[in-house]
């Protein structure tokens, strides 16, 4: 039987692991932050964070996620920018490139499907 991952108040569970993002896009650079489980079965779920700034998406996986707090905006390549706030959802589609825009501290839970 597989294991049931839970995470409790996700809004505020601590989040370890900091790290610049990898391809800023200006003199502010985003620092993000990411409780994440094992991968299994082709899957990894998690709780992501980022600081305010702009830089360019670098998961190539399928992802779906859940905003839990802040506010951004997405411009997807060749495509129009996409306004996000807390509460909303977002699938992604794998290979999907494009530009964060974070304009306040934001918050999400993620699933990447790896297959």
């Amino acid at each position: 039987m597989s294991q049931i991952t839970h995470f409790k108040a996700t809004a505020t569970l601590d989040l370890p692991e900091t790290a610049q993002v990898a391809v800023p896009l200006g003199e502010v650079v985003s620092t993000v932050a990411t409780q994440s489980v094992e991968r299994s079965d082709g899957v990894e779920t998690g709780v992501w964070s980022c600081t305010p700034g702009r830089w360019v998406r670098q998961i190539m996986q399928q992802e779906f996620c859940h905003f839990i707090e802040g506010s951004c905006t997405f411009t997807p390549e060749g495509g129009e920018p996409i306004e996000i706030k807390a509460g909303d959802a977002l699938m992604f589609p794998a290979n999907c490139k494009g530009v964060w825009d974070i304009h306040t501290p934001v918050r999400k839970s993620y699933v990447l499907i790896f297959k």
